[in-house]
């Protein structure tokens, strides 16, 4: 049995019907979901990642949509050269449909660690891209892992620099806001006071993200809502 097969009939084992029809609910116009949690699908990912993964990337016919998410996760377990991880993740990104398999993809490439300079390069082209999951695999790449005190300023730049309308993008654009907000409140405070340039629904929505925080207080929460356009 080849390694797509094997894969597709342990999706089907552990497809669960409450879960899929939740899932399901959370992914509007994605008609694909077998219903598959998370860690399995983590833990198959490892299988995969320890035996052909290879054959499995190449593999474009995937019928649910956690075959696709199987595939960005097992990106993330390789140990391949940078270079090698780079042309993987491009071959990948066009594959990204939704929010779900972008997020899970990008959170765990955790090689960007060990490369930001190299990967901060390789995703200004996503960024400046007009297509809603380039943009949002760039957004959510960069408040992964380049939310620092090195990167802060660079990445609130290139938030502010992003213009689209898809959904999408926006809300991750602001996600990465409220995650800068909650590591260095002052210097984004500052930034959404006087230098910020997002479009009204991404700037009230980083500020409703913000809010939403259990690490902010109720009286910089209420002073935030303040804010609002």
């Amino acid at each position: 049995m080849d390694i797509v097969t094997e894969v597709r009939e342990r999706i089907l084992q552990k497809s669960e019907e409450k879960f899929q029809k939740f899932s399901s609910s959370l992914l509007p116009g994605v008609n694909n979901v077998a219903g598959v949690r998370l860690p399995v699908l983590r833990k198959i990912a490892r299988d995969i990642a320890k035996s052909d993964w290879q054959a499995y990337l190449k593999n474009k016919d995937c019928r649910f949509m956690e075959e696709t998410m199987l595939k960005g996760l097992v990106i993330g377990l390789l140990k391949e050269p940078p270079e090698k991880m780079l042309l993987l993740i491009e071959n990948f990104i066009p594959e990204i449909t939704n929010w779900s398999v972008c997020d899970s993809f990008c959170c765990g490439l955790k090689f960007v660690k060990e490369n930001k300079k190299l990967v901060w390069n390789f995703i200004q082209k996503y960024l400046k891209s007009d297509k809603e999951y380039e943009i949002r695999t760039a957004i959510v790449i960069l408040l992964n892992f380049y939310i620092d005190e090195e990167y802060l300023n660079r990445v609130l730049n290139c938030l502010n620099n992003i213009r689209t309308e898809h959904y999408y993008a926006r809300m991750a654009a602001a996600w990465a806001v409220s995650i800068c907000y909650i590591k260095f409140e002052k210097e984004t405070l500052d930034f959404l006071l006087k230098h910020c340039k997002l479009d009204n629904l991404t700037y009230n929505k980083a500020i409703q993200k913000i809010t939403e925080s259990h690490r902010i207080s109720k009286e910089t929460k209420a002073k935030l809502k303040l804010l609002k356009k």
